[in-house]
């Protein structure tokens, strides 16, 4: 009976100093911000203050604190200290200490103690003893809080992290993140606080999947801002992050792999992913399917790392095209842009690595993206065409691939039927093959392309109809080609039509009369251009001096001229 009174008597005690703790550190706080001399030592000694309130409020809330023997004291040296600054606040307040140097000196000794007070109780209470979830009691800072007042809301937050139960580390994290992605200049604050960087990185490894996700979601959004990256890297954060993705909940490991994709962006940072193993689980996702958007992040990891030689030929070495190329035949479009894209980067500037896609048929699962049947998106479509040029660009035998695979009948049916999007997509493919070879452009001659192409020289883009007409002019560079343009009155008229000073659209009277230059090395075409009706439209040209229209001009006027007199000469 003795004993629970002599218990109950402390319990009533600690109480008791605990309330009075609180309430001279909550004045001081108050008083502090009163006091102009020594303002730096001042505000530095206000934040202590502020994160001691911030754990002697939590220690009220905790159902454990009377059973931990050791607190008593540690609240006894507490307010002998709060005292004694209470003491020294007033007499700066007031202008009555005795001398600058020693009121420096009191000054500096007194905020040591605070430092000890406050790792005094980290100490105690690192187990985890917090149990009330109430025990946030510092209230969110509003948009117009000032730096001060977000201070302390973090330092309250910082010690959640690292005094709190599961619970409160949970709520303290998912409290964390919905302010700094709120406010820019609290993740500012908050990440000027010391080990807050290192608490978020050692949750990267807790036990408890949803406070892994959180720490996850700090990390990356951390990892988002250049001025931290750095500091993220140097609390250890690449292990950790490499260890989630690996074995981590589905949400946390899209974190962590959405994370190592900001910080790989900086090439000093791959070999540290390297070192980790983080290269080899990023193929193993690969290597499984990719897992939707995992897969896509892992890609995305890797295209980051092979711009290194090293990591590229262990890629290459560890069978990572062949899993590429498979990864690229996903129905997942987001899955297929991203390995896509990582092969077509690979492959850029070496030719090995080109041969080795083909080899695995890369072309084929890039072309069937072309197919009309098929149901991808333009997007899809526009990075498998980037793969094609990159991977297709200096090989004949790519080149009979792709004919093969049907890549040019895809392309002239989209520039036939396609939709305005696939149709300048098409219309990119087909100016990048006019370009590749004198045998692709026969083919195109072959295909019908410059009959479609025309219809393009009257569309309201410039762009569009400058590539037509550069794609149109590369074709006639071959004679059988030429031939066949002229054969076509179609072609030829609407051509010179497009020179007409009426029509909306004849800017590109440049392109235009280049082609017509290549044509009139065809007497057919000199005799239909000069029938036409249209010659006109370039001795006009001729008149204001354009070059190309002159000697088009004098070499329809030397056929006429020549035709006369041989006309004359068997007459």
């Amino acid at each position: 009976m003795g004993e629970e009174k002599s218990r109950s008597d402390e319990s009533s005690t600690q109480k008791t100093t605990l309330h009075e703790a609180i309430v001279l550190v909550s004045s001081l706080i108050s008083l502090s911000h009163s006091i102009r001399v020594f303002s730096a030592k001042w505000q530095s000694i206000r934040y202590k203050f502020k994160e001691l309130f911030s754990n002697l409020t939590a220690i009220e809330k905790w159902e454990s604190a009377d059973n931990n023997f050791s607190l008593p004291t540690v609240l006894d040296s507490i307010l002998a200290t709060l005292k004694e600054c209470d003491v020294l606040a007033k007499q700066c307040l007031q202008l009555s200490y005795s001398g600058k140097l020693l009121m420096q000196s009191d000054l500096d000794i007194v905020s040591a103690k605070f430092d000890a007070h406050i790792k005094s109780i980290f100490d105690i209470y690192a187990v985890g003893l917090l149990t009330r979830s109430d025990a946030i009691v510092v209230s969110r800072p509003s948009a117009s809080a000032s730096t001060d007042d977000v201070r302390f809301y973090f330092v309250d937050l910082l010690s959640r992290f690292k005094i709190g139960s599961t619970d409160m580390k949970k709520q303290a994290l998912v409290a964390f993140n919905e302010v700094i992605q709120e406010d820019e200049r609290c993740i500012t604050v908050a990440l000027q606080l010391d080990d807050c960087i290192g608490f978020l990185v050692n949750f990267l490894d807790f036990k408890d999947d949803e406070i892994q996700e959180e720490a996850a979601k700090s990390v990356c959004l951390i990892a988002g801002m250049n001025s931290y990256k750095s500091e993220l890297i140097g609390a250890g954060a690449i292990a950790p992050l490499i260890r989630v993705v690996e074995s981590g909940s589905e949400v946390s490991r899209e974190l962590a792999a959405r994370c190592l994709v900001k910080v790989t962006e900086n090439s000093d940072n791959a070999w540290s992913v390297s070192a980790h193993g983080g290269v080899t689980s990023m193929l193993k996702i690969c290597g499984s399917g990719g897992g939707g958007e995992l897969g896509a992040l892992a890609c995305g990891v890797l295209k980051n790392l092979v711009g290194v030689q090293e990591i590229k030929r262990f890629v290459v070495e560890e069978g990572g095209i062949g899993e590429l190329v498979d990864l690229a035949k996903s129905k997942d479009e987001v899955i297929k842009i991203s390995s896509v894209d990582l092969l077509q980067t690979m492959a850029y500037g070496d030719e090995s690595i080109r041969e080795m896609i083909i080899q695995e048929g890369g072309v084929r699962v890039l072309v069937r993206v072309f197919c009309p049947k098929s149901t991808f998106t333009t997007k899809t479509r526009e990075m498998a065409f980037r793969g094609i040029v990159n991977i297709c660009c200096s090989s004949d035998n790519s080149l009979h691939l792709l004919i093969n695979y049907g890549f040019m009948d895809h392309i002239l049916y989209f520039l036939r039927y396609g939709e305005v999007s696939v149709q300048e997509l098409a219309l990119k493919a087909a100016f990048w093959l006019s370009g590749t070879s004198e045998e692709g452009k026969k083919v195109m001659g072959d295909a019908g392309f410059m009959a479609v192409l025309v219809r393009f020289l009257d569309s309201k883009s410039t762009e569009i109809r400058d590539m037509a007409a550069e794609t149109i002019s590369s074709m006639i560079m071959v004679p059988k080609n030429r031939k066949k343009f002229v054969q076509n009155d179609q072609n030829l008229g609407l051509l010179l039509q497009m020179l007409d000073p009426g029509e909306a659209n004849s800017g590109n009277k440049k392109l235009l009369l280049s082609i017509l230059m290549s044509l009139t090395s065809s007497n057919s075409a000199r005799k239909k251009i000069a029938n036409s009706g249209y010659l006109k439209n370039i001795e006009k040209l001729a008149e204001a001096q354009v070059s190309d229209a002159k000697k088009i001009v004098r070499k329809i006027s030397s056929s006429r001229f020549g035709s006369i007199l041989h006309g004359i000469w068997h007459s």
